[in-house]
């Protein structure tokens, strides 16, 4: 998208779009990358309120607790320094000290890191530095520690080094993003001469989206499963007409092309995003290949839920949705047909359908330019997400066999453990609050930094719930963070569950044990509160069905009369 495309977006109604306050201080000229933000965040449907600070005053902004910055309180704080001006600084240091010059820069980013976290609870999304090569050294300069692409490139990496102990900070990629389209697409010199604008301005849609894609991932929308389409997508040709032994896949020929989607799903599975197939095709003959053939990399196991039959697609993917439990909105699909895109575009306008080159060849680098999977945190128990959804197909089928539910809810021998937060589990449980959004009380997003700050109130309580039964562990699903008002009451801030767990009696379970916390400090009341989205309607009614009682627009749970409620969950 060019920028004076994406400029006529800032004529629209924002209006109807959910409110982000960010704030922008950068080093050089920002007034045109606060607008491409702005209007980006349309085609997101966020409404960027945004304080743009004065040129060049990060210092003022950051370390003056009562600043401007401060006092718009905003939830996004972004740091954008150019690199000519950082190369003007460089050159202005002395020959003797160059080779610290990383160090120094790294350091000054650090204080600004520290110094908001006690000022503010925003996030910070931090600009990481385009490598501009100044060419004093050629080549060489890779081997001279006091040359400046030595250092920025030095930059650059302690940055990511620095940002994993700073669980507030973010980082935006934007030296990748101009490694892809190269320094005379992402620099205007002309531009930066006359008005110290650093960046081209078709460049900024980009470095816009990278922002926003941050911003999209810690509120919560992110994709968590990817449907492959098989024949001409996963592997080259058509299964059914061809037979496994003539498709291509492997090192040879174009089966190369397949072979690197097939690796990049199987990365995505290892990092957490669920993989399902979605083929028209005998199933047979669909799932011989990931069973029998020597150069397939993905394996029937990396595969959640394969549905392959000669229903239409839409209709397939409803049922892949119906058995992951999932928004239609976290699903990407594949599929080298115009038509069955079109199709799925039309009949499931949530579900992201990215269009594919006509050359497989060129499927992995446009998908990763377009950054589908964009995340704000990572847990171990990503990792065992394909085998947790195994296991749950595995309870459907069983409870199928059962007349009567309680017989089936004994027959899980589930078994469960309550607990306060803790070091561990930190990184999961800032991911359910940014992730989960249908069972969702109040839809609070945090940060592993906010998580951390709770954990350590003496006014709160946190509770996370883990979960295992006869077919496996399932893992953190579900957390409760109770914040107390007074002698008397506490209030729910957070009530959280995975959707993996519903209608099993965990919901009575976390109440029983939020009951049990609450008296244990004297308590004598929860007060809960359920705030609609679009997404979280399955909840509405949840503080009734467990026996709380209204109160104004909010619920009430009176401990002194609470009798634990009916579940066959035991205690770990």
């Amino acid at each position: 998208m060019l920028y004076c495309d994406l400029k006529k977006n800032l004529t629209k109604d924002f209006s109807p779009l959910p409110k982000r306050s960010l704030a922008l201080l950068g080093d050089s000229a920002t007034q045109f990358l606060a607008k491409a933000v702005k209007a980006y965040g349309y085609e997101e449907k966020f409404n960027f309120v945004i304080f743009e600070a004065d040129f060049d005053q990060l210092d003022r902004q950051i370390l003056d607790s009562e600043s401007e910055l401060y006092h718009s309180k905003p939830e996004y704080i972004v740091l954008y320094l150019a690199s000519e001006k950082l190369l003007d600084r460089f050159a202005a240091t002395a020959l003797e000290a160059r080779s610290g010059f990383a160090e120094q820069v790294v350091s000054e980013i650090r204080n600004w890191w520290d110094t908001v976290a006690r000022n503010s609870r925003a996030k910070i999304i931090q600009l990481n530095f385009i490598e501009v090569n100044d060419a004093i050294f050629g080549h060489f300069a890779a081997k001279v520690p006091s040359s400046f692409p030595f250092q920025i490139k030095k930059i650059n990496f302690e940055l990511m080094k620095l940002a994993q102990g700073h669980k507030n900070v973010f980082l935006a990629d934007v030296a990748g993003i101009a490694n892809q389209v190269g320094y005379a697409h992402s620099h205007d010199a002309r531009l930066y001469a006359t008005s110290k604008v650093a960046f081209a301005l078709d460049f900024l849609p980009q470095v816009a989206k990278a922002i926003t894609d941050i911003v999209k991932a810690i509120s919560g929308n992110v994709k968590k499963c990817l449907i492959l389409d098989l024949d001409n997508t996963v592997w080259g040709g058509v299964i059914g007409d061809d037979g496994m032994e003539s498709i291509q896949i492997g090192e040879l020929g174009m089966g190369h092309a397949f072979d690197k989607l097939q690796q990049w799903a199987k990365e995505l599975k290892r990092r957490g995003i669920i993989l399902a197939v979605c083929s028209k095709n005998e199933e047979a003959n669909a799932k011989k290949p990931f069973r029998e053939h020597p150069d397939m990399t993905l394996r029937l196991d990396d595969i959640a839920v394969f549905v392959a039959n000669w229903n239409n697609k839409a209709d397939n993917i409803k049922h892949i949705q119906a058995t992951l439990n999932i928004g239609f909105d976290s699903m990407v699909f594949l599929d080298d047909s115009p038509f069955e895109r079109d199709l799925v575009r039309e009949h499931l306008p949530m579900v992201t359908v990215p269009e594919l080159p006509e050359d497989p060849a060129l499927y992995v680098p446009h998908l990763c330019t377009l950054n589908l999977f964009e995340t704000a945190s990572f847990s171990d128990e990503d990792l065992q997400r394909t085998r947790q959804y195994q296991e749950e197909a595995a309870r459907v089928d069983l409870q199928k066999t059962f007349t009567n539910i309680d017989d089936y809810l004994i027959s899980l021998e589930m078994i469960s453990e309550a607990k306060p937060f803790d070091d561990f589990s930190l990184p999961r449980v800032a991911q359910l609050t940014q992730r989960s959004n249908q069972f969702n009380l109040r839809t609070i997003r945090y940060t592993e930094a906010d998580i951390d700050r709770l954990r350590k109130s003496e006014d709160c309580i946190t509770l996370s719930f883990h979960l295992e039964d006869k077919f496996g562990d399932h893992g953190l699903i579900g957390l409760i963070i109770l914040k107390q008002l007074d002698s008397a009451e506490a209030f729910i801030d957070t009530w959280i569950m995975s959707c993996r767990v519903l209608k099993r009696g965990v919901e009575e379970f976390i109440v029983n044990q939020m009951a049990r916390q609450a008296r244990d400090r004297g308590i004598q009341r929860l007060i809960g509160e359920y705030l609609p989205t679009p997404k979280n309607a399955m909840v509405k009614d949840l503080y009734a069905q467990m026996g709380f009682a209204p109160r104004n627009l909010r619920w009430e749970l009176d401990l002194s009369t609470f009798k634990d409620l009916k579940t066959f969950i035991r205690t770990k």
